[in-house]
């Protein structure tokens, strides 16, 4: 599943490495890695969108290539965070119904407030 198939779609993009989190607010948001290609690898939400650039690219199992590709765009979008789950669950649930699984750097299903 491409990116620009997410609603809403994500407002923002950086490359996926450290010189970009400068760029990255210390909001809350919603996120997505994917492909150079805008293949999505993983969905995600973080109450501080910087910090969390900075823990992903600091972890190998997002910063090393996948069996679908490696990650290179951040895209992210600022959201309200007291419905990050509620977004976060809807990103996940469209790429499963058209899946049938998660994205594949994703271990868990978003939580349910």
């Amino acid at each position: 599943m491409k990116v620009e198939e997410l609603s809403p779609l994500p407002k923002d993009k950086v490359h996926f490495r450290h010189a970009s989190f400068k760029f990255v607010p210390k909001e809350a948001g919603c996120y997505v890695l994917t492909t150079f290609d805008n293949d999505i690898l993983y969905i995600g939400y973080s109450v501080n969108l910087n910090d969390r650039i900075k823990q992903h690219l600091d972890n190998p199992e997002k910063t090393n290539p996948t069996k679908e590709g490696k990650a290179i765009w951040f895209y992210f979008t600022t959201y309200d965070p007291q419905n990050l789950p509620k977004l976060e669950r809807t990103w996940i649930n469209h790429f499963v119904a058209m899946h049938g699984r998660f994205p594949i750097m994703n271990k868990v299903n978003s939580p349910v407030s």
